[in-house]
């Protein structure tokens, strides 16, 4: 079986044939060195590899074939994005009712620096349900998507997301959301129809800020006005506690407190029809991407003493969501295509480098020039070899052990 190199580096050709990956590792133990990394520090997925499959590998080797892997995903999902804008293909039918949500968390990068990365979630909305004496909704079904960029390029990235779980098509969707500018901007870019619902403690939030200014912070004062307040805003809406709020501005004209959190709340009146939503079967918090944000993101990023290079956080995001949306079996084969793609790739363009390299020919010297070279040579070695050069030799005049092989005077008579 012949072994080929190039540029250093070699390959047998029976490694396409069995379809094996980059490497050092079998396609299978290649999977599961990536997959522990994907759950947990990749010294501790080298610990963990090496137990279960008796495999060893450094941590530098983890963390390499993971962020090659999660890149490659990055990569798919990014050309998937631009097919999807070129071609505008139907999206496959998804559930009746869905949930959106989409919120940021924090991740320590390299020199101390944090950045803000975003996730969406997607879920299906499950009947109402009575638990513990009270109507529940849950959402099941759950799929992430989470990027480090802009808040305009992550509406864009989405859009992969978006479509594979066919919002498009879904007879209703609600939009739960914190109330931030760039999550309403999400909403329009991608599902104007949807219901718009400003999150429950977000909005407790607010309302808690003006009791506290009222009564002190986490008094048993503040807190009773804020429970009661918060029941007649989930079972009655907004009206009359704005009213009521609107009613302490002139009271207390300089407290931003009020004006503040009034101008808010006002903002999101359509936002906050909390006994219309519920009596729609929505849910009224967005816990889904507040858990997201815990598990999907911090979960794996934001360990002690953990800081990424900015090149490999979306790599990692790109893992962990489908890790996290138990979509890992249904991926994982694309991106063993797409690695032995890029080997393929790479081992091409070595190849077509490697033959454009013009072979070397033998200099050739003309006789004149070796002629000359000679009679230098020659004149060297005469001039080293001569009496005068040899007595002056430093060496010769060394007076320690010169009896051993000349005389020092005349021969004695």
């Amino acid at each position: 079986m012949a072994f080929v190199r190039s540029a250093g580096k070699g390959f047998f050709p029976l490694d396409e044939e069995l379809e094996l990956l980059p490497g050092m590792l079998t396609p299978h133990g290649h999977e599961c060195l990536v997959r522990l990394s994907g759950w947990m520090p990749f010294a501790k997925a080298a610990e963990i590899l090496e137990d279960f499959m008796g495999i060893r590998v450094s941590k530098s080797v983890s963390q390499r074939y993971t962020e090659a892997a999660g890149a490659a995903y990055e990569q798919m999902q990014n050309e998937e994005v631009e097919r999807l804008e070129k071609a505008m293909p139907v999206a496959e039918t998804g559930a009746d009712k869905i949930q959106i949500s989409a919120d940021g968390a924090m991740v320590p990068l390299l020199h101390g620096i944090w950045a803000e990365v975003k996730t969406l979630v997607v879920g299906e909305v499950q009947p109402v349900v009575e638990e513990k004496g009270e109507k529940v909704v849950h959402t099941r079904k759950l799929s992430y998507f989470s990027r480090k960029v802009s808040a305009q390029e992550f509406q864009r990235l989405a859009l992969v997301e978006m479509h594979r779980r066919g919002v498009e098509h879904a007879q209703e969707v609600a939009a739960i959301m914190d109330g931030a500018d760039w999550e309403q901007g999400f909403i329009d870019y991608h599902c104007p129809q949807a219901t718009r619902i400003l999150d429950f403690p977000h909005a407790a939030e607010h309302v808690n800020s003006i009791g506290e200014f009222l009564h002190g912070e986490h008094t048993p004062e503040s807190q009773a006005w804020l429970k009661e307040r918060l029941q007649r805003l989930k079972h009655k809406g907004p009206d009359e506690l704005l009213h009521e709020i609107q009613a302490l501005q002139p009271q207390h004209p300089d407290s931003k407190a009020i004006s503040g959190n009034l101008a808010y709340l006002e903002k999101r009146k359509e936002q906050m029809q909390y006994p219309l939503f519920q009596a729609h079967g929505w849910p009224i918090g967005s816990g889904i991407v507040e858990s997201g944000n815990k598990l999907v993101v911090e979960a794996r990023m934001k360990g002690s003493g953990m800081h990424w290079a900015e090149a490999h956080v979306n790599p990692m995001l790109a893992l962990r969501n489908i890790i996290c949306s138990d979509r890992w079996k249904e991926e994982w084969p694309k991106i063993e295509t797409r690695l032995r793609q890029q080997t393929k790739q790479r081992r091409n363009s070595l190849h077509q480098a490697r033959s454009t390299i013009p072979k070397a020919t033998p200099s050739r010297v003309s006789p004149d020039m070796d002629a000359k070279f000679m009679q230098v040579l020659a004149a060297k070695i005469e001039q080293q070899n001569s009496p005068q050069k040899a007595k002056s030799s430093p060496w010769r005049n060394f007076k320690h052990g010169k009896a051993l092989y000349q005389r020092s005077g005349p021969p004695k008579k």
